[in-house]
């Protein structure tokens, strides 16, 4: 039997409005400390936005997602908050915020392999 690995997760949602509380889920990070795993799954709907009567750009909303990934990956380009170990990686980039661009509260689960388990959760969550 394969063994089966602690994972936290967090769904990305863009709120277009802050005050109004409404949002939609863009994305799902994940992060696997004993797989080393740390990586997001995310796609802009712009008629899910448009639902909203929304004047956010679709690009602008792409381009912090795009930024996300890139502090994933710990890309060069993603700043001093790149350079950081996953774990800080991924505590800065679930932490609370009240912006366009925020991340849920984090929940835990148990998985065998990390990547799959973001693509179930992104398929369940987003799509």
């Amino acid at each position: 039997m394969q063994e089966r690995h602690l994972f936290e997760y967090a769904v990305i949602r863009v709120v277009p409005r802050v005050e109004r509380e409404e949002f939609i889920n863009v994305g799902v990070i994940l992060y696997c400390a004993k797989q080393k795993y740390l990586n997001v799954a995310f796609e802009v709907n712009e008629e899910r936005l448009k639902a909203f009567n929304c004047e956010l750009e679709p690009s602008v909303i792409a381009a912090n997602l795009m930024a996300i990934a890139k502090i994933c990956e710990g890309e060069r380009g993603s700043g001093p908050i790149g350079k950081l170990d996953i774990a800080s990686r991924f505590r800065w980039l679930t932490a609370t915020r009240s912006t366009v661009v925020q991340a849920s509260k984090v929940h835990p689960g148990f998985c065998i392999d990390a990547e799959e388990t973001l693509q179930k959760l992104y398929q369940e969550l987003v799509l």
